[in-house]
């Protein structure tokens, strides 16, 4: 039977909300978070989880990517900083040095699968290993389909920076993982891989598509002591959602945040961490996917 979606699409939502969700901006994800981690110091289990490890950390220049480098690197991490901004970079490395933490910055066109080679033996013959691989650096493209019939480049991009870049790069550090039986590769993939949403075609996909090939991944790697966490990051406050002015007029999660997010997948080491209503979402397109079209064509 086809159900008529907007209605209760709409009382999905306000379901989700009063269990502290919205549709873009999970609360409930960050307060799990926050009461994880000990405090918003980044002291507590972070400091246990994280520290004299070795983290990856790529997008580190801004956003996400620098402000949970910084907290990692509070908590006693050797943080690795990857991202093209020479400039951007030093000025985290000196950031993190000043708190008395240590960072590492290697600049790096990740699109560039050569340059994220040359990265892994850089890396590697440096410090011998990375315990913890955050796959951060991402880029996003908001446009109907028929505005790329001339622009086939609008999913090129984002599917060789989202996913040929992270999966080149974790299958370059994997097997040392393997080797020492310990790691923890976490993809900050986004609430768009599970709703879907219009306008976002080339985005959602090429995160879906790292989603996919981790999980497959991790059956490999189950028994040597190996996680793939995936994050469906809700909206962020971040340079990358700037150019969407509709989104200044939506909820969205601080840069601090975002990061606090991110520091509790490295202590919890969940598969996956997941707004509510991101995941009923995701259910109702299992339910009905008349009604999964009506979220969708509403999402944003």
């Amino acid at each position: 039977m086809e159900l008529s979606g907007r209605g209760i699409a709409r009382s999905v939502v306000k379901r989700a909300n009063s269990f502290g969700a919205t549709p873009i901006s999970s609360r409930g994800v960050l307060n799990r978070a926050v009461g994880r981690l000990g405090g918003a110091d980044g002291s507590g289990a972070l400091r246990k989880a994280v520290g004299g490890k070795v983290v990856l950390v790529t997008g580190a220049s801004s956003g996400i990517g620098r402000s949970a480098a910084v907290r990692l690197a509070a908590a006693g991490a050797k943080v690795l900083l990857v991202a093209r901004s020479e400039d951007q970079l030093n000025e985290v490395v000196n950031e993190v040095a000043a708190s008395g933490g240590v960072a590492v910055a290697y600049r790096c066109d990740l699109s560039d699968l050569e340059q994220v080679d040359v990265l892994v033996t850089k890396v590697l013959d440096a410090h011998g290993h990375v315990d913890i691989l955050v796959n951060n650096a991402g880029m996003s493209i908001r446009r109907k389909v028929r505005h790329s019939q001339d622009r086939f480049q609008d999913f090129e991009r984002p599917m060789q920076l989202n996913y040929f870049a992270a999966v080149r790069l974790t299958m370059g550090l994997l097997p040392t993982m393997v080797e020492r039986e310990s790691g923890q590769v976490i993809n900050i993939s986004s609430w768009a891989a599970l709703v879907r949403p219009a306008r976002f075609s080339g985005y959602s996909a090429s995160k879906a598509a790292l989603e996919a090939w981790s999980d497959c991944v991790q059956g490999e790697v189950i028994d040597d002591g190996i996680v793939f966490t995936n994050v469906h990051m809700p909206l962020v406050r971040t340079p990358m959602i700037t150019p969407t002015k509709l989104y200044n007029r939506m909820p969205a999660l601080s840069m601090d945040q975002a990061a606090t997010v991110v520091c509790d997948a490295a202590v919890s080491r969940s598969r996956r961490v997941t707004p509510l209503v991101a995941a009923w979402a995701s259910f109702a397109e299992s339910v009905s996917p008349a009604l999964g079209d009506v979220i969708r064509k509403n999402a944003i």
